[in-house]
């Protein structure tokens, strides 16, 4: 027969209920606090790099993703169809120069860049707010104020990646025409010096053109209406300035043609490198400015860079970084 089951004597019950009511129950919250598990982590002891390191690393992540770099193949394919538009056209005026033995280019090197700012106005309003929409938008600027980086660094740092995104992207068909005169035998004195005015030019109109488009973007963390700023800004002012400086050139008000100019940023740098970089501007006419027209124009430059910067240090202080 199998043993039967052992009972407990009331004595044994009594005892074990009294254990269990003694026995301390842990608080809500108690456990696993004020408690250091080490698992194994090293110290850090390597150099550190500080602001320069971090400063450089977004600016070349900013300018890498002007282009796509580092992205998926999707965000590459709009950036690279605009530089091959912008940079097809000079082939092609490379290769009628070459095989026609033309004896000098058909267009400057700067009025070559003035005539793509439609192309070049929708680089930049793809990609300013791609520098700057999306993180404030889901709200990771914070991230980078965490240290080393501070607001002015940010700022300088983004400002100078688009500049150079914008020179590189104008600056490239202006080295396709250079290598095109070399090929066609064309003055080499001449030529170089054009295409270093050139380059000086593009330079300007990124800079200019950069500052527009990061504060246009920056004011709204919604991509679409950064885009649709940016046009606003930049595409639309040259070709409705374009249209009055027509009209009045039909009137023969040469005089207003030039302050008409100082109504986009386009026309503003047209006007500014025919008259003291020695290119020819899109002009009606090729009206050139005058002594005090260009004073105004490079003293409104001159605000609109530095105004657009003092606007973005705003923007990001109003965001509390």
């Amino acid at each position: 027969m199998s043993p039967e089951p052992h009972a407990h004597s009331p004595a044994t019950a009594s005892a074990s209920a009294s254990a269990t009511a003694e026995a301390p129950v842990p608080a809500a919250g108690q456990r696993g606090e004020n408690v250091i598990h080490n698992i194994g982590y090293r110290d850090y002891d390597g150099p550190r790099l500080g602001r320069s390191y971090a400063r450089t690393s977004l600016f070349e992540q900013s300018l890498r993703g002007a282009y796509g770099l580092g992205r998926s193949a999707k965000s590459k394919v709009l950036p690279m169809i605009l530089f091959a538009v912008m940079c097809v056209p000079a082939a092609i005026v490379v290769a009628v120069t070459v095989f026609t033995d033309a004896k000098q280019m058909p267009i400057d090197y700067s009025a070559y860049v003035i005539q793509m700012q439609p192309v070049i106005g929708i680089y930049i309003a793809a990609m300013a707010p791609q520098a700057v929409s999306l993180d404030l938008r889901f709200r990771v600027v914070s991230l980078y104020f965490s240290r080393p980086i501070e607001r002015g660094d940010y700022v300088a740092a983004k400002y100078a990646a688009l500049s150079a995104a914008i020179f590189i992207f104008t600056g490239a068909s202006v080295v396709i025409l250079y290598v095109g005169a070399m090929l066609a035998k064309l003055d080499f004195g001449d030529e170089t010096k054009g295409f270093a005015l050139g380059l000086v030019s593009c330079l300007v109109f990124s800079v200019l053109h950069a500052g527009i488009g990061l504060a246009a973007a920056a004011a709204t963390p919604r991509r679409g209406f950064g885009v649709a700023a940016i046009i606003a800004l930049l595409t639309i002012p040259y070709m409705l300035i374009s249209a009055l400086q027509a009209i009045v050139a039909s009137q023969n008000n040469y005089s207003a043609i030039g302050w008409l100019g100082l109504g986009s940023p386009g026309s503003l740098v047209d006007g500014l490198q025919s008259k003291l970089l020695d290119g020819r501007n899109a002009f009606p006419m090729g009206h050139e400015l005058t002594s005090a027209q260009v004073s105004v124009y490079v003293a409104l430059i001159a605000v609109l860079i530095t105004g657009t910067y003092a606007l973005l240090l705003r923007r990001y202080r109003k965001a509390g970084l």
